[in-house]
């Protein structure tokens, strides 16, 4: 097992990251500032590192230096920075690889599986056992961490596909707000927060042909909500 160090203060990319990283040999530490991010080098045995550029405290510059004066594991730079200038100075500090945002994520796990190659003589692999789950027009590819409907792709944040996932997992189930709340961001529950409200508007926005009249997630008055299989 490789520890993979994943460096962003935009928690929905490092989640993001997580989720495809969930089926390969890899294990994950996630940090969101630059002085966390050497904090957590300094005490665990990292193989790989994911680094962002733009960071408060510390940016990825400083951790990319850091990182290189006392150690010679691969570095790979995920930024918004497009100009070639930002690219020469992350390779010229130390990084090994540089991937401009918007990415794609299976592109990612391939130049990690590349560097870990390189550098450990290990083929690290993405395991794609195409479990796919069908409910009506949708189709949750969970491997891929890809939902489609009638075959078009729905972009998902990593929040909205955790719920979704858990959803066509179960469906007819009926989940409380507290259900769905501790389940996806791991927290407990404040009664008054309206999280998964917005969560639920925003995938009822993107999976049914009208929103305002759902077929897939219902409100159960009272309750919660369930996602409903013909």
């Amino acid at each position: 097992m490789y520890n993979i160090l994943v460096i962003d203060d935009e928690k929905e990319i490092v989640d993001l990251v997580e989720l495809y990283f969930r089926n390969t040999d890899y294990n994950i530490f996630k940090a969101y500032d630059g002085i966390e991010a050497i904090n957590i080098i300094a005490k665990n045995k990292i193989h790989l590192a994911i680094v962002d550029i733009m960071l408060p405290n510390l940016n990825g510059y400083s951790v990319i230096s850091h990182i290189r004066n006392s150690l010679n594991l691969p570095i790979i730079v995920i930024s918004a920075k497009v100009e070639g200038y930002d690219k020469i100075l992350a390779l010229d500090l130390g990084a090994d690889d540089y991937v401009t945002k918007p990415f794609d994520p299976l592109e990612l796990i391939a130049r990690v599986n590349a560097q870990i190659r390189r550098e450990y003589g290990y083929s690290g692999s993405y395991e794609n056992t195409n479990n796919l789950i069908e409910i009506g027009d949708l189709k949750l590819d969970t491997d891929a961490c890809k939902l489609t409907k009638n075959n078009q792709e729905i972009q998902l944040t990593s929040t909205e596909f955790k719920i979704i996932e858990l959803f066509m997992k179960n469906p007819n189930k009926v989940f409380t707000k507290k259900n769905l709340f501790e389940s996806v961001w791991d927290e407990m529950y404040i009664a008054e927060d309206n999280a998964i409200m917005v969560q639920i508007s925003k995938i009822r926005d993107k999976i049914e042909d009208n929103s305002k009249d759902p077929i897939y997630i219902k409100t159960v008055r009272g309750i919660g909500y369930k996602f409903e299989r013909k």
